[in-house]
């Protein structure tokens, strides 16, 4: 059963002025897709996820993290904390038609404040990106063909290098891949890397 996957990021320092550069910082690493690059949504959220969003906003076409964190400016607090959607390209199986395609999948960057709900941002990450489900970087319980081994491992590959990009050029102090399972997902990939290898 596929469960959503996530990357927990920290910073020694995530004040109210740190918050949007911050994310930007991170935003930039990212592998944006070919046919939908930049950020395509934004929302800013108050208090807390039960709080009625204050700002929504589609982009297109999408704009560049620097733009849609600029539009975001205005309405800095330490309290709130900011969506911003992406899409990269991964390779996804049509269980239908059992063939593999690149296809832009959305990513959502979360940055939390560190007063927004009940300090959250401590457990969760000053910047939480939502990748959706684990499933493209795992096919668990599916048996592959080498053309999708190949695939499997060339979605894990995007995910490690953009872990690692955050990593050496943000300045963030600790981070996290993990998913909802109570399973280890660093052993979870390994063991798959393993199995089609």
């Amino acid at each position: 059963m596929p469960d959503p996957l996530y990357f927990s990021i920290w910073f020694p320092s995530f004040e109210q002025q740190d918050m949007l550069p911050q994310a930007v910082a991170v935003m930039s690493q990212f592998p944006f897709s070919t046919h939908r690059p930049g950020i395509t949504y934004l929302s800013v959220d108050p208090i807390s996820w039960s709080e009625p969003t204050i700002l929504e906003r589609r982009f297109t076409p999408a704009v560049s993290p620097e733009e849609a964190a600029g539009i975001a400016q205005d309405l800095l607090h330490d309290d709130y904390a900011f969506v911003f959607e992406a899409h990269w390209d991964l390779w996804l199986l049509d269980p239908n038609q059992r063939q593999w395609s690149l296809q832009s999948s959305p990513v959502r960057f979360l940055v939390q404040g560190l007063e927004f709900e009940d300090h959250t941002a401590e457990e969760t990450g000053h910047i939480q990106i939502d990748f959706g489900l684990d499933a493209p970087f795992l096919q668990e319980g599916r048996s592959l063909t080498m053309e999708g081994e190949d695939r499997i491992r060339m979605n894990v590959q995007k995910l490690v290098e953009f872990t690692v990009k955050v990593e050496k050029n943000t300045g963030a102090t600790g981070r996290l891949l993990w998913s909802e399972s109570e399973e280890n997902l660093a052993q979870k990939l390994i063991a798959r890397l393993q199995k089609i290898q």
